[in-house]
Protein backbone atom coordinates (compact mmCIF):
# COMPACT_ATOMS: atom_id res chain seq x y z
CA UNK A 1 0.00 0.00 0.00
CA UNK A 2 1.40 3.36 -1.04
CA UNK A 3 1.46 5.92 1.72
CA UNK A 4 2.83 9.41 1.33
CA UNK A 5 4.87 10.78 4.19
CA UNK A 6 4.04 14.43 4.75
CA UNK A 7 7.21 16.48 5.10
CA UNK A 8 7.88 20.13 5.63
CA UNK A 9 10.23 22.33 3.71
CA UNK A 10 13.96 21.63 3.78
CA UNK A 11 16.15 21.46 5.76
CA UNK A 12 14.75 18.42 7.54
CA UNK A 13 17.45 18.15 10.21
CA UNK A 14 16.88 20.69 13.02
CA UNK A 15 19.88 22.82 13.98
CA UNK A 16 21.78 21.70 17.06
CA UNK A 17 22.18 25.30 18.27
CA UNK A 18 19.19 27.64 18.38
CA UNK A 19 18.73 31.18 19.64
CA UNK A 20 16.16 30.05 22.20
CA UNK A 21 18.42 27.25 23.43
CA UNK A 22 21.38 29.60 23.75
CA UNK A 23 19.37 32.18 25.68
CA UNK A 24 18.09 29.50 28.05
CA UNK A 25 21.64 28.44 28.81
CA UNK A 26 22.59 32.07 29.54
CA UNK A 27 19.66 32.38 31.95
CA UNK A 28 20.63 29.13 33.67
CA UNK A 29 24.19 30.41 34.05
CA UNK A 30 22.94 33.63 35.68
CA UNK A 31 21.01 31.79 38.42
CA UNK A 32 23.96 31.44 40.88
CA UNK A 33 24.79 35.14 40.58
CA UNK A 34 21.13 36.11 40.96
CA UNK A 35 20.88 33.99 44.10
CA UNK A 36 24.02 35.60 45.56
CA UNK A 37 22.86 39.13 44.70
CA UNK A 38 19.47 38.46 46.31
CA UNK A 39 21.16 37.08 49.44
CA UNK A 40 23.33 40.18 49.88
CA UNK A 41 20.98 42.91 48.64
CA UNK A 42 17.50 41.58 49.34
CA UNK A 43 14.37 40.77 47.32
CA UNK A 44 14.62 44.03 45.37
CA UNK A 45 16.97 42.19 42.99
CA UNK A 46 14.19 39.77 42.04
CA UNK A 47 11.63 42.58 41.75
CA UNK A 48 13.91 44.48 39.37
CA UNK A 49 14.38 41.33 37.27
CA UNK A 50 10.62 40.83 37.08
CA UNK A 51 9.95 44.47 36.13
CA UNK A 52 12.66 44.65 33.48
CA UNK A 53 11.62 41.31 31.99
CA UNK A 54 7.96 42.32 31.74
CA UNK A 55 8.80 45.67 30.15
CA UNK A 56 11.29 44.05 27.74
CA UNK A 57 8.75 41.46 26.59
CA UNK A 58 6.03 44.12 26.28
CA UNK A 59 8.18 46.34 24.04
CA UNK A 60 9.31 43.27 22.08
CA UNK A 61 5.66 42.33 21.43
CA UNK A 62 4.80 45.88 20.41
CA UNK A 63 7.67 46.18 17.94
CA UNK A 64 7.03 42.73 16.47
CA UNK A 65 3.40 43.71 15.89
CA UNK A 66 4.40 47.00 14.26
CA UNK A 67 6.98 45.25 12.07
CA UNK A 68 4.54 42.39 11.30
CA UNK A 69 6.93 39.71 12.44
CA UNK A 70 6.19 36.24 13.78
CA UNK A 71 5.18 36.82 17.41
CA UNK A 72 5.51 33.22 18.52
CA UNK A 73 8.95 32.75 16.99
CA UNK A 74 10.59 35.94 18.25
CA UNK A 75 8.82 36.35 21.59
CA UNK A 76 9.91 32.90 22.68
CA UNK A 77 13.54 33.13 21.55
CA UNK A 78 14.57 34.51 24.97
CA UNK A 79 16.62 37.45 23.67
CA UNK A 80 14.37 40.13 25.19
CA UNK A 81 14.25 38.23 28.47
CA UNK A 82 18.06 38.05 28.66
CA UNK A 83 18.24 41.79 27.95
CA UNK A 84 15.87 42.52 30.82
CA UNK A 85 17.66 40.24 33.29
CA UNK A 86 21.14 41.58 32.48
CA UNK A 87 19.93 45.16 32.87
CA UNK A 88 18.18 44.40 36.17
CA UNK A 89 21.37 42.94 37.64
CA UNK A 90 23.14 46.26 37.06
CA UNK A 91 20.67 48.60 38.81
CA UNK A 92 20.17 49.36 42.52
CA UNK A 93 17.68 46.93 44.12
CA UNK A 94 15.33 49.73 45.18
CA UNK A 95 15.39 51.75 41.95
CA UNK A 96 11.89 53.05 41.06
CA UNK A 97 9.86 51.01 38.57
CA UNK A 98 10.01 53.61 35.81
CA UNK A 99 13.80 53.19 35.58
CA UNK A 100 13.23 49.76 34.04
CA UNK A 101 10.48 51.15 31.80
CA UNK A 102 12.73 53.84 30.33
CA UNK A 103 15.71 51.52 30.02
CA UNK A 104 13.79 48.77 28.23
CA UNK A 105 12.22 51.32 25.88
CA UNK A 106 15.68 52.34 24.69
CA UNK A 107 17.13 48.82 24.86
CA UNK A 108 14.43 46.97 22.91
CA UNK A 109 12.93 49.67 20.70
CA UNK A 110 15.89 51.90 19.87
CA UNK A 111 18.98 49.69 20.29
CA UNK A 112 17.42 46.51 18.88
CA UNK A 113 14.41 46.91 16.61
CA UNK A 114 15.22 50.25 14.99
CA UNK A 115 18.44 48.61 13.80
CA UNK A 116 16.52 45.71 12.30
CA UNK A 117 15.92 43.37 15.23
CA UNK A 118 17.88 40.46 16.62
CA UNK A 119 21.13 39.91 14.76
CA UNK A 120 21.30 43.43 13.32
CA UNK A 121 21.91 45.59 16.41
CA UNK A 122 25.39 47.09 16.59
CA UNK A 123 25.17 47.96 20.31
CA UNK A 124 24.46 45.69 23.25
CA UNK A 125 20.79 46.49 24.05
CA UNK A 126 21.03 45.98 27.82
CA UNK A 127 24.00 48.34 28.07
CA UNK A 128 22.26 50.96 25.93
CA UNK A 129 19.32 50.94 28.34
CA UNK A 130 21.64 51.07 31.35
CA UNK A 131 23.72 53.94 29.94
CA UNK A 132 20.60 55.98 29.16
CA UNK A 133 19.18 55.77 32.68
CA UNK A 134 22.58 56.18 34.35
CA UNK A 135 23.23 59.44 32.50
CA UNK A 136 19.63 60.68 32.78
CA UNK A 137 18.86 59.71 36.39
CA UNK A 138 22.16 59.58 38.31
CA UNK A 139 20.55 60.02 41.73
CA UNK A 140 18.20 57.04 41.37
CA UNK A 141 20.99 54.92 39.87
CA UNK A 142 23.45 55.46 42.73
CA UNK A 143 21.22 54.74 45.74
CA UNK A 144 22.55 51.30 46.58
CA UNK A 145 21.68 49.23 49.63
CA UNK A 146 24.51 48.13 51.88
CA UNK A 147 25.14 44.36 51.76
CA UNK A 148 23.20 42.22 54.22
CA UNK A 149 25.92 41.95 56.92
CA UNK A 150 26.02 45.76 57.19
CA UNK A 151 22.26 46.39 56.93
CA UNK A 152 20.34 43.97 59.17
CA UNK A 153 17.29 46.24 59.01
CA UNK A 154 16.96 46.15 55.23
CA UNK A 155 13.37 46.16 53.90
CA UNK A 156 11.54 42.88 53.29
CA UNK A 157 9.56 41.92 50.21
CA UNK A 158 6.38 43.92 50.94
CA UNK A 159 8.28 47.02 51.96
CA UNK A 160 10.54 46.62 48.93
CA UNK A 161 7.52 46.52 46.63
CA UNK A 162 6.16 49.67 48.27
CA UNK A 163 9.45 51.49 47.77
CA UNK A 164 9.93 50.45 44.14
CA UNK A 165 6.32 50.96 43.06
CA UNK A 166 5.44 53.84 45.37
CA UNK A 167 8.71 55.72 45.48
CA UNK A 168 8.78 56.26 49.25
CA UNK A 169 12.19 55.97 50.90
CA UNK A 170 12.32 53.34 53.65
CA UNK A 171 12.53 54.29 57.30
CA UNK A 172 16.14 54.66 58.42
CA UNK A 173 17.35 54.89 54.82
CA UNK A 174 20.71 56.39 55.88
CA UNK A 175 21.42 53.34 58.02
CA UNK A 176 20.91 50.77 55.24
CA UNK A 177 22.26 52.63 52.19
CA UNK A 178 25.71 53.78 51.25
CA UNK A 179 28.33 54.13 48.56
CA UNK A 180 29.47 51.10 46.60
CA UNK A 181 33.09 49.95 47.06
CA UNK A 182 34.09 51.49 43.72
CA UNK A 183 32.35 54.73 44.68
CA UNK A 184 34.18 54.81 48.01
CA UNK A 185 37.52 54.16 46.30
CA UNK A 186 37.05 56.84 43.68
CA UNK A 187 35.84 59.46 46.15
CA UNK A 188 38.61 58.64 48.62
CA UNK A 189 41.43 58.73 46.06
CA UNK A 190 40.14 61.98 44.55
CA UNK A 191 40.12 63.54 48.03
CA UNK A 192 43.76 62.59 48.63
CA UNK A 193 43.35 59.56 50.88
CA UNK A 194 45.45 56.43 50.37
CA UNK A 195 43.95 53.11 49.29
CA UNK A 196 44.91 51.10 52.43
CA UNK A 197 43.15 53.72 54.56
CA UNK A 198 40.06 53.71 52.32
CA UNK A 199 39.88 49.91 52.48
CA UNK A 200 39.46 50.01 56.25
CA UNK A 201 35.79 50.82 55.67
CA UNK A 202 33.35 48.00 56.44
CA UNK A 203 32.05 47.97 52.85
CA UNK A 204 35.26 46.27 51.65
CA UNK A 205 35.93 42.53 51.75
CA UNK A 206 39.05 40.42 51.34
CA UNK A 207 39.67 41.35 47.70
CA UNK A 208 36.88 43.57 46.45
CA UNK A 209 33.67 44.79 48.03
CA UNK A 210 31.93 42.96 50.85
CA UNK A 211 29.33 40.76 49.18
CA UNK A 212 30.31 42.01 45.73
CA UNK A 213 33.27 39.63 45.58
CA UNK A 214 31.05 36.62 46.31
CA UNK A 215 28.54 37.73 43.71
CA UNK A 216 31.42 38.02 41.21
CA UNK A 217 32.53 34.49 42.12
CA UNK A 218 29.07 33.09 41.34
CA UNK A 219 28.92 35.00 38.06
CA UNK A 220 32.31 33.49 37.21
CA UNK A 221 30.93 30.04 37.99
CA UNK A 222 28.04 30.70 35.58
CA UNK A 223 30.54 31.92 33.00
CA UNK A 224 32.54 28.70 33.32
CA UNK A 225 29.31 26.80 32.72
CA UNK A 226 28.80 28.74 29.47
CA UNK A 227 32.37 27.91 28.46
CA UNK A 228 31.76 24.24 29.22
CA UNK A 229 28.60 24.24 27.11
CA UNK A 230 30.46 26.13 24.36
CA UNK A 231 27.93 28.95 24.40
CA UNK A 232 30.79 31.44 24.59
CA UNK A 233 34.50 31.19 23.82
CA UNK A 234 37.24 31.92 26.32
CA UNK A 235 38.76 34.78 24.34
CA UNK A 236 36.63 37.73 25.50
CA UNK A 237 36.44 36.87 29.24
CA UNK A 238 40.17 36.09 29.37
CA UNK A 239 41.02 39.31 27.54
CA UNK A 240 38.77 41.48 29.75
CA UNK A 241 39.99 40.09 33.08
CA UNK A 242 43.56 39.60 31.89
CA UNK A 243 43.92 43.14 30.56
CA UNK A 244 42.54 44.60 33.80
CA UNK A 245 45.00 42.57 35.87
CA UNK A 246 48.01 43.21 33.64
CA UNK A 247 47.36 46.94 33.27
CA UNK A 248 46.56 47.61 36.93
CA UNK A 249 49.37 45.48 38.36
CA UNK A 250 52.32 47.80 37.49
CA UNK A 251 50.47 50.88 38.81
CA UNK A 252 49.66 49.06 42.05
CA UNK A 253 53.24 47.84 42.51
CA UNK A 254 54.68 51.31 41.86
CA UNK A 255 52.16 53.24 43.98
CA UNK A 256 49.82 51.08 46.11
CA UNK A 257 48.67 54.17 47.97
CA UNK A 258 46.99 55.70 44.92
CA UNK A 259 46.10 52.61 42.88
CA UNK A 260 43.83 49.71 43.92
CA UNK A 261 45.15 46.16 43.66
CA UNK A 262 44.23 44.19 40.52
CA UNK A 263 41.91 41.88 42.45
CA UNK A 264 40.10 44.93 43.81
CA UNK A 265 39.21 45.84 40.25
CA UNK A 266 38.20 42.30 39.33
CA UNK A 267 36.01 41.61 42.37
CA UNK A 268 34.22 44.96 42.51
CA UNK A 269 31.46 46.31 40.32
CA UNK A 270 30.24 44.60 37.18
CA UNK A 271 33.55 43.46 35.68
CA UNK A 272 33.00 39.68 35.96
CA UNK A 273 29.35 39.97 34.86
CA UNK A 274 30.48 42.08 31.91
CA UNK A 275 33.33 39.76 30.98
CA UNK A 276 31.24 36.58 30.79
CA UNK A 277 27.72 37.74 29.98
CA UNK A 278 27.79 41.17 28.32
CA UNK A 279 31.00 41.59 26.33
CA UNK A 280 30.50 38.08 24.89
CA UNK A 281 27.38 39.10 22.96
CA UNK A 282 28.01 37.54 19.52
CA UNK A 283 25.97 40.14 17.63
CA UNK A 284 27.58 43.35 18.86
CA UNK A 285 31.05 41.87 19.39
CA UNK A 286 33.75 40.57 17.08
CA UNK A 287 33.57 37.50 14.88
CA UNK A 288 37.12 36.12 14.84
CA UNK A 289 38.98 34.77 17.86
CA UNK A 290 41.80 37.27 17.37
CA UNK A 291 39.24 40.05 17.13
CA UNK A 292 37.60 38.89 20.35
CA UNK A 293 40.93 39.17 22.15
CA UNK A 294 41.31 42.77 20.97
CA UNK A 295 37.68 43.49 21.82
CA UNK A 296 38.02 42.14 25.37
CA UNK A 297 41.31 43.93 25.93
CA UNK A 298 39.68 47.18 24.85
CA UNK A 299 36.82 46.66 27.29
CA UNK A 300 39.28 46.12 30.12
CA UNK A 301 41.42 49.14 29.19
CA UNK A 302 38.47 51.54 28.88
CA UNK A 303 36.92 50.24 32.11
CA UNK A 304 40.13 50.99 34.01
CA UNK A 305 40.43 54.44 32.41
CA UNK A 306 36.87 55.39 33.38
CA UNK A 307 37.29 54.05 36.90
CA UNK A 308 40.46 56.10 37.37
CA UNK A 309 39.80 59.31 35.48
CA UNK A 310 36.14 59.28 34.44
CA UNK A 311 33.10 60.75 36.10
CA UNK A 312 31.57 57.38 37.02
CA UNK A 313 32.91 54.84 39.52
CA UNK A 314 32.45 51.92 37.11
CA UNK A 315 32.86 51.95 33.36
CA UNK A 316 31.96 48.47 32.10
CA UNK A 317 28.80 49.57 30.29
CA UNK A 318 30.48 52.49 28.53
CA UNK A 319 33.50 50.33 27.69
CA UNK A 320 31.32 47.69 26.05
CA UNK A 321 29.39 50.29 24.03
CA UNK A 322 32.56 52.00 22.84
CA UNK A 323 34.05 48.66 21.78
CA UNK A 324 30.76 47.81 20.02
CA UNK A 325 31.50 50.84 17.83
CA UNK A 326 35.01 49.55 17.15
CA UNK A 327 33.99 45.93 16.48
CA UNK A 328 33.50 46.30 12.67
CA UNK A 329 36.94 47.90 12.31
CA UNK A 330 38.54 45.19 14.46
CA UNK A 331 36.84 42.52 12.35
CA UNK A 332 38.19 44.16 9.21
CA UNK A 333 41.81 43.82 10.36
CA UNK A 334 41.53 40.45 12.11
CA UNK A 335 39.98 38.35 9.37
CA UNK A 336 41.15 34.74 9.53
CA UNK A 337 43.51 33.68 6.74
CA UNK A 338 41.65 31.96 3.92
CA UNK A 339 42.45 28.26 3.77
CA UNK A 340 45.10 27.62 1.12
CA UNK A 341 46.52 31.13 1.11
Amino acid sequence: MNRQLATGAAPHIPPSVTVAGTMRQVLYALVPGIFAATWYFGPGVLVQILLASVFALAFEWLMLKLRKRDLRLFLTDGSALVTGVLFALCVPPLAPWWISLVAMLFAVVFAKHLYGGLGHNIFNPAMVGYAVVLISFPQEMTQWLLPRPLAPGAPGLLETLGIILGGAAPAGWDAISGATPLDSLKTGIDSGRIVPEIRLAAVFGDFGGLGWEWIANWYALGGLYLLYRRIISWHVPAAVVGSVVLLSLPAWLLDPGSNPAPLQHVFSGALVLGAFFIATDPVSGCASNRGRLWFGAGVGLITLAIRRWGGYPDGVAFAVLLMNMAAPLIDRYTRPRIYGQ
